[in-house]
C-alpha cells in the first residue's frame, strides 16, 4: 500500500534540492551551521518562486535570487536552493509538500568479460541499430581522446539527439561521444578514471592490443561498439552530490538518451523518498529511459546491504569471469612457493631476492595491532626502505610504498581479488600468509623473491563476489534486490592518464588501460547488454528489457534477445 501511495505521489511530483549555505541578512550564522535538503512537491504547476516566500518571510536581506543553486527544467521540475533548518521545516510543513530531506554524498562504487558472457566479436549484431543507441554515463566524466571514444567510420549523430557538448574548455565531442555535460565542476574531462572506465565498459570502440602492461592483453570493447556514449559529470573525486546527480538525470532524459548507467551509491541504504537516484530513476523510467545502478560493495558487512533497491531500477551485482591474476612469492632458503596469491603486479624484481621485514617489528612507536597492519605512521623508512613488507592487512600497503619498499605481503579480506596497488604487492590466503610470518621469525636474514603475476582460468566462475552488496534492503524488504549479477571483478577498460592507476597521488604510472573491480564495474557489463537487446526490439520498455535480462538469471546477453514470456 505504501509502494502504491509513491507512486502516484512521485507521479505528479517537482524536486526541490535545499542546499544551505550563507547568504547576507539575520540568518547568516544559521545558513553557516545548515545542511542541504531535498524536497518535493505534489504539483508540478509549483514553482521556487511561488514557494520561497513564505519561507524566507521578511529576511529582506537576502533576493530571492541568492536562495537558488540549481534549477531542473528539462526533464522534470525542480531547483536546488538554501535555506536554514528553520526554513526547511517550514517547508516541509505546506500540504504541498512530500517530503523534505538533506542532501546526501554518493560514492563511486568500484576485454575478456565479454567473451565470458557469450557476446563475442562474431555475435549476430544488429549494427544499424546499435549506431542509434545512446548510452548515457553517470559518473566521473570520460576522457574523450581514448581510443575506445575514436568516432573512425561512424556517421552522423542520430536524430532524437537533443543534447550538446558542454565538456569545457579543450574538451571536444565527436560522432562516438556524442554529448558531455560537467555538474560538478567547469569540465567533464575525466580526472580519476572512473568515468572512462565504465563509459567504454558499457560502449567503448574495439581497440586490439589493449592491456595493463601486458597483463589481460586482447581487445578491449564495451558490450555495444557501435554505440554512441553522452557522458554526464556528477562525481568529483570519489564524492557525488545528491543535487549533481539529479541534474545528470534532468539533462540525459531530456538529451534523449536510451539507457543511463549509474555507477555510485550510497553506503548506508535510505528510504526512496530520500534517494535522488530513486527519484531521478523514475523520471527517465516514465520517459522509457531504462536506468541501470551498481548495487554497492558492502557484501563483507552482511545482508541489508544492498542500496539500490527501487523496483523501476536496474541493479546490479559483481560477479567473477572465468580468469584470475595470481602471482607467487619464493621464500629464500626455497623452502616454501605460494601459487595462490592474487596481485596485478606489473613490477619486476628482476627475480633477485629481497629481504622481509615485518611490519611489527620496524615500528616507529606504535602499539602491536596498528604496527602489525603497517599504518602511515608507523613504520621506520630507515628499516623499510628496498625491502619487501610483510603487513597484516592491505591497508597498509600506501604507508609501505611511501616508506620506500620495493613490495608487499599481505593477507586478503576479500578471496579471487587482485588489486593494482603502486609497488609489488601479493594478497595471501591466511594460511600461507601464517607460513610467510613463521619463516620470517626462523630465519635470522629472512628474503623473499616476487614473479610477476600471471592469468589462470577460474574453473568455478562465475560465482557472485564477496564485496557485492546484499539483499534485502532494509527499506525495502518485499522486493529483492540485485536483480541481476555481471562481470565486476578484474575488469580491464579504458582509463584517464590524468589518474594513476592505484589511485595512490605519488604513484607515477599512467595507463591507458586499467584492470578495477567492484559493482561500478558490473553495472555497465549489463548496460551495455541492455543497449544489445534494445537493438533488436527498440520498442521494448524499460520493465520488458529489465524483465527479459532477469529471466536469464546471470546475464546472458544472446538469450535475452529472445527470453521467452517477458
Amino acid at each position: 500500500m505504501a509502494m502504491s501511495s509513491f507512486l502516484l505521489v512521485v507521479d505528479i511530483t517537482v524536486i526541490l534540492m535545499l542546499c544551505i549555505s550563507h547568504c547576507h541578512g539575520a540568518v547568516e550564522d544559521d545558513r553557516k551551521r545548515g545542511h542541504c535538503f531535498i524536497s518535493t512537491f505534489r504539483y508540478a504547476s509549483i514553482t521556487f518562486y511561488t514557494q520561497i516566500g513564505p519561507v524566507i518571510g521578511n529576511d529582506r536581506d537576502c533576493s530571492v535570487e541568492n536562495y537558488l543553486i540549481k534549477s531542473y527544467k528539462r526533464s522534470f521540475n525542480g531547483f536546488a536552493a538554501k535555506l536554514t533548518n528553520e526554513e526547511a521545516k517550514k517547508l516541509a510543513s505546506f500540504k504541498e509538500v512530500v517530503s523534505v530531506f538533506p542532501s546526501k554524498v554518493y560514492h563511486l562504487q568500484t576485454t575478456r568479460s565479454w567473451d565470458f558472457l557469450g557476446l563475442n566479436q562474431t555475435v549476430k549484431r544488429n549494427a544499424t541499430a546499435e549506431s542509434n543507441v545512446i548510452v548515457g554515463v553517470l559518473d566521473t566524466g570520460i576522457w574523450p581522446e581514448s581510443d575506445s571514444f575514436s568516432d573512425e567510420g561512424f556517421g552522423p549523430r542520430p536524430k532524437k539527439w537533443k543534447g550538446a557538448c558542454k565538456g569545457g574548455q579543450n574538451f571536444t565531442c565527436n560522432n562516438k561521444l556524442i554529448g558531455a555535460r560537467a555538474h560538478h565542476s567547469d569540465s567533464a574531462r575525466d580526472m580519476e578514471g572512473h568515468g572512462t572506465h565504465t563509459a567504454s565498459t558499457a560502449a567503448g570502440n574495439n581497440v586490439v592490443n589493449a592491456s595493463f602492461y601486458g597483463l589481460a592483453e586482447g581487445i578491449a570493447r564495451g558490450g555495444v561498439p557501435s554505440a554512441r556514449i553522452a557522458a554526464y559529470k556528477v562525481c568529483s573525486g570519489i564524492l557525488c552530490l545528491s543535487e549533481d546527480i539529479l541534474a545528470g538525470f534532468d539533462d540525459a532524459i531530456a538529451d534523449g538518451v536510451d539507457l543511463i548507467s549509474v555507477s555510485l551509491g550510497l553506503e548506508i541504504p535510505v528510504d526512496l523518498y530520500q534517494d535522488p537516484v530513486a527519484i531521478g530513476a523514475f523520471h527517465a523510467a516514465e520517459k522509457g529511459v531504462l536506468v541501470l545502478q551498481s548495487a554497492g560493495n558492502s557484501g563483507t558487512t552482511g545482508f541489508q546491504s544492498v542500496s539500490s533497491a527501487a523496483p523501476w531500477i536496474l541493479s546490479v551485482a559483481a560477479s567473477t569471469t572465468d580468469h584470475l591474476f595470481v602471482d607467487k612469492v619464493v621464500l629464500g632458503n626455497g623452502w616454501k612457493t605460494l601459487t595462490q596469491g592474487f596481485s596485478v603486479n606489473s613490477f619486476s624484481l628482476n627475480r633477485t631476492k629481497i629481504p622481509l621485514v615485518y611490519g611489527l617489528q620496524v615500528t616507529s612507536s606504535c602499539d602491536e595491532a596498528h604496527a602489525r597492519a603497517c599504518y602511515s605512521y608507523c613504520l621506520n623508512k630507515t628499516l623499510v626502505k628496498n625491502k619487501i613488507a610483510l603487513c597484516d592487512v592491505m591497508n597498509g600497503v600506501n604507508a609501505a610504498y611511501d616508506a620506500g619498499a620495493l613490495g608487499l605481503i599481505t593477507k586478503y579480506q576479500v578471496e579471487n581479488l587482485s588489486f593494482v596497488v603502486p609497488l609489488s604487492a601479493i594478497t595471501l590466503s591466511s594460511e600461507d600468509y601464517d607460513l610467510v610470518i613463521s619463516y620470517h621469525n626462523s630465519t635470522k636474514e629472512p628474503k623473499a623473491e616476487r614473479l610477476r603475476s600471471e592469468t589462470i582460468k577460474d574453473k568455478f566462475a562465475p560465482i557472485v563476489a564477496s564485496f557485492s552488496s546484499r539483499s534485502p534492503n532494509a527499506f525495502v524488504p518485499d522486493i529483492l534486490k540485485p536483480d541481476i549479477s555481471a562481470p565486476g571483478v578484474d575488469i580491464l577498460a579504458a582509463y584517464s592518464p590524468a589518474a594513476s592507476p592505484s589511485t595512490t597521488t605519488t604513484d607515477p604510472r599512467r595507463v591507458k588501460y586499467n584492470i578495477i573491480s567492484g559493482t561500478s564495474m558490473s553495472c555497465p557489463h549489463v548496460a551495455g547488454v541492455a543497449a544489445y537487446v534494445k537493438t533488436f526490439h527498440p520498442h521494448w520498455s524499460p520493465s520488458a528489457i529489465k524483465s527479459a535480462l532477469m529471466t536469464t538469471g546471470h546475464i546472458n546477453p544472446v538469450k535475452a534477445i529472445d527470453p521467452g514470456l517477458v
